[in-house]
């Protein structure tokens, strides 16, 4: 597993493989948010009724876990897609995001919950 590869590199594979099927025509952002959404569904209808244990097992059959990459993996295209066609920088957005998460969810006041911040 290759866990050096940048987000730019990643959207830019993302931006070669687009443009050279000519997609840039149909990557408006209601219709990327649309695909962040659909493969997101797809993804979390894999594990629909499932328990615990089948949820693991998932992950060590090939079948299963080449479902879950594909759909994981579908979701990621579509969210990289969506920042590259709308100029966002995801490095950016992520640290703006965790520094307003930061305040919500302060380390003494909600670690090892899992409760929304107007919960705490």
């Amino acid at each position: 597993m290759n866990q050096n590869i940048s987000i730019y590199e990643l959207t830019r594979k993302v931006e070669r493989f687009c443009e050279q099927r000519d997609w840039n025509q149909f990557h408006n952002p209601k219709d990327l948010a649309i695909g962040i959404s659909t493969e997101a569904n797809e993804l979390l209808d894999i594990f629909r009724f499932k328990t615990d244990e089948q949820m693991r097992d998932m992950f060590i059959d090939e079948v299963s876990r080449e479902k879950i990459e594909d759909e994981i993996a579908d979701v990621l295209f579509f969210v990289l897609r969506f920042a590259q066609m709308n100029d966002l920088d995801l490095e950016k957005c992520i640290d703006h995001k965790l520094e307003k998460n930061a305040l919500k969810y302060a380390v003494e006041k909600c670690k090892g919950k899992n409760l929304k911040y107007n919960e705490i």
